[in-house]
């Protein structure tokens, strides 16, 4: 896969919904259920981050849900990339980028959604064809702002900031002409998954999914 038609896949995702929930599933039992929620809420781009020893799991489980497009976050290594795909993920999310991270995405024809923090990391994603990228930490690295800031010299990139966006910032970020969505962990709080109340996280999602964004050409 090259990364053009990584990025254009990647855009995809982002089109699908203002709002890509980010996921830390430490129950892959549960995983189902809250795919289910989520993508009824209007939320169908769901990112599982590798962070507990649930998460391939629920990417599998997450994958046979209907209308869910399922991908794999905190891709820090070829390993990471190749679990990620065999499990079922369709695109990836990564903090930062690595050419032997870049390359095994490529390789494996996984799209990824590389962070970048400065205007350097965008620029370099960007030559070797990255047009969609992260922008992580968001808020940490300035927020709204600073991907203003950014987006004035380097418009070929677009977006989706996280870290720290939540309802009451997203509108600001998803307002930008540089945004294409948001991720944000909001949606899916632990609490409301360990009590299993899916009808709390399907209203969450609906509020997530109406936020606007501005028009694409």
């Amino acid at each position: 896969m090259t990364p053009q038609h990584a990025s254009e896949l990647s855009a995809k995702v982002c089109a699908l919904a203002p709002v890509i929930p980010v996921l830390v599933i430490d129950d892959a039992a549960t995983a189902a259920d809250l795919a289910l929620a989520l993508v009824a809420g209007g939320l169908p781009a769901l990112e599982v981050t590798l962070r507990t020893p649930a998460a391939l799991d629920a990417i599998r489980e997450m994958a046979a849900v209907p209308g869910g497009v399922v991908g794999a976050g905190t891709l820090l290594t070829p390993h990471d990339v190749e679990a990620a795909k065999s499990a079922g993920a369709t695109f990836g999310v990564a903090p930062g980028a690595t050419d032997l991270l870049l390359e095994a995405c490529e390789a494996n024809d996984l799209p990824l959604l590389a962070g970048a923090a400065t205007a350097t990391e965008a620029m370099r994603l960007l030559e070797r064809g990255y047009s969609v990228q992260k922008f992580f930490p968001a808020e940490v690295n300035g927020g709204v702002p600073a991907l203003k800031a950014i987006g004035a010299p380097i418009p070929q990139v677009g977006f989706c900031p996280t870290g720290g966006v939540s309802l009451a910032n997203a509108p600001a970020y998803l307002a930008l002409p540089n945004v294409l969505c948001v991720g944000g962990s909001w949606v899916a709080p632990a609490a409301l998954v360990a009590a299993r109340d899916w009808a709390a996280i399907r209203a969450l999602a609906a509020e997530a999914a109406a936020l606007p964004r501005r028009p694409r050409p």
